[in-house]
């Protein structure tokens, strides 16, 4: 999903930004039961040198595609996302519909309906935000300590492969298929965050996206769910997760010892 660009620069489940009456189909199938889900961008086939920060090309180019019938946006959207160690680096960039298309045949994905690359932005664009808002969440009690807001280092999309915890989700759905999922995420994300240290540095702090597809909602509209966590390289995080999972925990113990009304 992580498509920033460096060069000039369980949680909710939001519904898709896209107008689907605009185009044939959502690029991402999320109807399709019997097929799995799968990210519309693919992630395999670039043979140019990649920028470490995004796992991107240097540069992709802006012009119109040999053949390409249909033209496509050449304005780039700043996402909310405060990028790199200093204030003067300012925020991530997303990649225009024509950029983004022009990334796509490079990566052999030439088949790609054209009419459906702005959508696929749109897609990218909306899930990263709420990536994003997701890891505020998980860091405001570091920022409420330091005064400091985190910022986006880098990212790496690693989609074929899965999360322990998607694993173990995927392995659940099978022996309880009504309880968990059957389908694994479509795209995973490791995301590095940095946390000020409360002095003038920063720490380094890796979390792990996976990005799900969700049923329709009651407009005819797909869902998406975004499994944000930090991930469990040391025991900070593992107490990260057990402060913010206990804090969703503390309202249903409070019920359960007769300190709260219903």
């Amino acid at each position: 999903m992580g498509w920033f660009w460096a060069d000039n620069t369980t949680t909710a489940s939001p519904s898709c930004p896209v107008p689907h009456s605009n185009i044939g189909s959502c690029p991402v199938q999320h109807s399709k039961q019997d097929q799995p889900q799968v990210c519309p961008v693919n992630h395999k086939g670039l043979s140019d040198k990649l920028n470490p920060l995004n796992q991107m090309p240097y540069s992709i180019s802006s012009n119109k595609a040999p053949g390409q019938k249909i033209e496509l946006p050449k304005q780039r959207t700043m996402s909310t996302i405060p990028k790199g160690e200093s204030t003067d680096s300012g925020n991530w960039e997303y990649p225009s519909p024509q950029q983004m298309f022009n990334a796509m045949i490079k990566k052999g994905k030439g088949d790609v309906p054209e009419d459906a690359v702005e959508s696929m932005v749109d897609v990218h664009n909306f899930l990263n935000e709420g990536a994003w808002q997701e890891i505020l969440n998980w860091e405001q009690r570091h920022t409420a300590e330091t005064k400091v807001d985190p910022r986006l280092l880098k990212f790496t999309g690693r989609p074929d492969d899965l999360s322990p915890r998607a694993r173990t989700y995927s392995y659940l759905g099978k022996v309880f298929p009504s309880q968990f999922g059957t389908e694994p995420p479509f795209d995973r994300h490791d995301w590095t965050v940095l946390r000020s240290d409360g002095q003038s540095g920063w720490k380094q702090v890796r979390y792990v996206i996976d990005y799900y597809g969700g049923p329709d909602d009651e407009d005819g509209m797909p869902s998406f769910y975004l499994d944000v966590r930090p991930a469990l390289d040391n025991v900070s995080n593992a107490l990260d997760r057990f402060e913010h999972w206990s804090k969703d925990l503390k309202p249903l113990w409070e019920k359960a010892l007769g300190r709260t009304k219903d």
